[in-house]
């Protein structure tokens, strides 16, 4: 019996809140190419460096966030990765609303409540005068972008230790 290819296993689409926190990651500065399919993307707050690689194929993605390894959906990182590399392009002020947003210390205070964490961002966005509706736009054109591509998971790693996160922190820039 010849051997069969396994099927690749299709990533399950991320709650909305994980394009913002992409977006936000962009707008931050904090996605880095770290080879031709290699990027490391730092947490908001810095104590942790994500890996995502995109495969040759551009639909093959792995990230080691925690989000795509424990909830196997697309995490922030990833996301980040491929609106970065062109899969859509949000509109200038989306980013802007979006930059210095304190995603860790708001998920864990609302103890990971993506809508919560959805109105409190949008909130904040609009006391500092940017469109709520435009934001949103972007994020399901995003939405949409990423189920058409059809991406499918790499190989599964496990987010970072504390000593990694630690010993990445630490390390000499």
């Amino acid at each position: 019996m010849a051997a069969t290819t396994p099927k690749p296993i299709p990533w399950k689409m991320p709650p909305i809140v994980k394009v913002y926190e992409a977006i936000g990651a962009i707008a931050d500065g904090r996605v880095e190419d770290s080879g031709e399919h290699s990027v490391q993307v730092a947490s908001s707050d810095g104590t942790r460096r994500y890996d995502v690689e995109i495969g040759d194929d551009g639909r093959e993605v792995s990230s080691n966030d925690n989000a795509s390894f424990w909830q196997g959906y697309l995490g922030y990182p990833a996301i980040a990765v491929l609106i970065r590399r062109g899969m859509y392009t949000p509109d200038d002020r989306t980013f802007e609303a979006l930059r210095g947003i304190p995603w860790r210390e708001i998920n864990q205070r609302l103890r990971n409540d993506w809508d919560k964490t959805v109105a409190e961002v949008e909130r904040h966005a609009a006391d500092r005068g940017f469109d709520i509706a435009a934001i949103r736009a972007d994020a399901e054109a995003i939405m949409v972008a990423l189920v058409k591509l059809q991406l499918y998971r790499g190989a599964r790693r496990r987010p970072p230790t504390d000593k990694q996160k630690t010993a990445k922190r630490a390390a000499p820039s």
